[in-house]
This record gives C-alpha cells, sequence and structure tokens, in this order.
C-alpha cells in the first residue's frame, strides 16, 4: 500500500504526469511552479517533487533534471487523481455514426470499432470478438457432408454462429438425423455452452440406444471441441501507424517489438482479456461498462511464452460489451505515457455503443 500523499503532493504528481504526456519531457519544478492552481515558489515544488521520486512516484533520468512518472506514479493518477471528461460533440457524433451504421454485423462493427480507437486516442485499438464460452445455445444442427462426416452449426443467442466439422467413427444414417437433432435440441438448447460442456454426456445419457443414427453418440464423444471457446478466437486490431508516431517508437527495434505483439493474436486475447481476471465468465460482466487500466508491469503475469516482453513500456485500458449473452472486450494498448483519461472515455462509450449495435 502506497503512503497517503498530501494534497500538495497529489497536485504536483498530477500536474507532472500531465505535463509529461502532453510534451514526452521530463518536467522541471520551474514548468510546475507556473501553472495556475500552483501558489508554490519553484524551491518548494522541487523538494515536494524530491520527495514524490524518494517515494516512488516519480523518475529522474539521468539526462535531465526533470522528472518522469513512475508506473507507481501512474498508478495513483489512474486511481486517484485523473478526472475523465466527457467525449466532444464531434468524437460522440464519428462514434455514432460509424457504428450506426453498422447495426447488427458483428465482425465489421469490431473492425471499425479498433479504427476509430486507434485514430481517436493515437493508440493501438483492439476488440476482442465475444467469448462464446459464456454464451447459451440457441440451436445445434448437423449438415451431412458424406456417409461419416457431418458440419455442426451451433447457434449463440445473439446472432453468433459456429460450424465445426466432425468425423464419425462409422457411417451414419441419413435418414434417422433430423428426429436426433430435434431431440439433441429439446436437451441442450437454452444452456451455456460451457455447461453443455460440463455436463453434456450426462444430459444425452439414455438417447443413444435410442439413435441408430450414431449421432448423438458422435457428440458426447466430441463435447470438449463442440462446446469449447475456438483456440482462434479473433481479435480485431487497428493499424499500429498512429502509435508508432510517438516519441517511445522513434528506436526501430521498439517498433519491432510493437509489430511482434500485434501478429501475435494469443498476446493481443490475452492482453485485453488478463485486463479484468474472471469477467469474462460472469454473465453480469458487460451489464457495468467500466475501464480497467493495467500499466507496464501489470501486463506480465501469465503472458504467452511467445508474447514479446512488454514490461515495463506499455499500458492496456479494457473494457467490456455484450452480444446477447456473450462478451467481449474493446480496448487500446499504448505506451505508459498516454492519456488515460480520454482513452478510458473513449473505450468505455466504445463499449456501451457496441453492447447497443451489434446483434
Amino acid at each position: 500500500m502506497p503512503p497517503t500523499l498530501s494534497e500538495r503532493e497529489q497536485a504536483i504528481l498530477r500536474l507532472v504526469v500531465q505535463q509529461f504526456v502532453q510534451t514526452a519531457s521530463p518536467v522541471g519544478s520551474r514548468v510546475v511552479a507556473e501553472a495556475d492552481e500552483i501558489t508554490l515558489s519553484s524551491a518548494s515544488v522541487r523538494n515536494t517533487m524530491n520527495r514524490l521520486e524518494a517515494l516512488g512516484y516519480l523518475g529522474h533520468p539521468h539526462t535531465s533534471a526533470g522528472r518522469v512518472p513512475t508506473e507507481l506514479g501512474y498508478r495513483v493518477y489512474v486511481d486517484s487523481l485523473m478526472q475523465v471528461a466527457g467525449l466532444s460533440r464531434e468524437d460522440e457524433q464519428v462514434l455514432r455514426l460509424s457504428l450506426n451504421q453498422l447495426y447488427g454485423d458483428i465482425e465489421a462493427l469490431t473492425r471499425e470499432s479498433s479504427r476509430l480507437l486507434g485514430q481517436l486516442t493515437n493508440l493501438l485499438g483492439v476488440v476482442l470478438t465475444p467469448k462464446l464460452a459464456t454464451g447459451t445455445l440457441d440451436r445445434i444442427d448437423v449438415v451431412p457432408l458424406s456417409s461419416s462426416r457431418v458440419m455442426f452449426v451451433l447457434e449463440v443467442r445473439g446472432g453468433l454462429v459456429r460450424t465445426i466439422i466432425a468425423e464419425a467413427d462409422a457411417e451414419l444414417r441419413r435418414a434417422d438425423l433430423p428426429r436426433v437433432v430435434t431431440l439433441l435440441n429439446e436437451r441442450l438448447s437454452g444452456l451455456p455452452l460451457g455447461e453443455i460442456r460440463r455436463t453434456g454426456a450426462e444430459r444425452l445419457d439414455g438417447l443413444a440406444p435410442r439413435d441408430p443414427s450414431g449421432l448423438v453418440r458422435l457428440v458426447v464423444r466430441e463435447a470438449d471441441t463442440l462446446f469449447q471457446e475456438p483456440p482462434d478466437r479473433r481479435a480485431q486490431v487497428g493499424s499500429p501507424q498512429h502509435l508508432v508516431a510517438q516519441p517511445e517508437f522513434q528506436d526501430p527495434e521498439v517498433v519491432r517489438g510493437l509489430i511482434r505483439m500485434v501478429e501475435n493474436g494469443e498476446a493481443v486475447v490475452h492482453l485485453l482479456e488478463a485486463s479484468q481476471p474472471g469477467a469474462n465468465a460472469d454473465p453480469t460482466a458487460a451489464d457495468d461498462p467500466s475501464a480497467v487500466v493495467l500499466i507496464g508491469r501489470e501486463l506480465a503475469t501469465d503472458l504467452p511464452e511467445s508474447a514479446p516482453d512488454l514490461a515495463p513500456s506499455y499500458a492496456v485500458v479494457t473494457a467490456p460489451y455484450r452480444v446477447g449473452e456473450t462478451i467481449g472486450r474493446v480496448g487500446v494498448i499504448g505506451p505508459t505515457r498516454m492519456n488515460y483519461g480520454r482513452a478510458v472515455a473513449l473505450v468505455e462509450r466504445v463499449a456501451t455503443l457496441l453492447s447497443r449495435t451489434a446483434p
């Protein structure tokens, strides 16, 4: 637990963070002392900044007399000192016009949302498609492809559809498939996919002997594949062009690390989902679109081995959105030196609009 800061220390820390975010240059005591809301001498400001540095809220680059926020400084700023202003009328109009015209097209909505977030924040906009494991099965259909191969079509409440091809051990009797599909829907429709995966065999117990087609046995055998989260869950990632224009990306190696991250879909999915552990398993999580902010080393937990080392250079701001009973996430990824107030306001607004305009 960091020590409690006095009002003077809070005011100076807030100004240092805001000035550094704006200029990307270390902040000196004279700049802070000249701020309208500060009535202290430059010497008093310098003493306060020295104390903030000693407490770990500010850092002191070797090449400058100014100070920069540390991860702890950013954390306190986001948690206690930051003001999240409402969006401008222009921003609101851009978001509404762009997303409302795509009503019902979840793929187009996520793609456009990631683009808009990158454009409006100068960060990397990312939108995760909804997590099917949190969804409820509306209907399961079966399309025969050959004597032993079928395509399962899972319709999830909210308009999402997943298709999986499976191979039976023996020839399937096509004439019996419609009747068996009806029985499957009587037993499984209306249940969360995760529950079907766990209890499907028990729920279908007794059907197999009455199923000459062999379909029930196939469903039980393939339940882990049919009703689990697809391994290739998609992340719509906006263009990194806005992000690479930031001063933090002047080093070509840093740019290469960013590109590796963008190309690593697993890492991007993990970053957005890790921002709120357990939220994606909670059906009510998207009813509160409040953003979550992770900074620097807070991102390093359980990252895939293939992911580039993001700490301590990056921060992530995310919020959940809802499609039917499934939950996705929307967010931005950028350097720790970001305008957190604007990022939070935009991410929360996009999450709300996605929940309203998705099917």
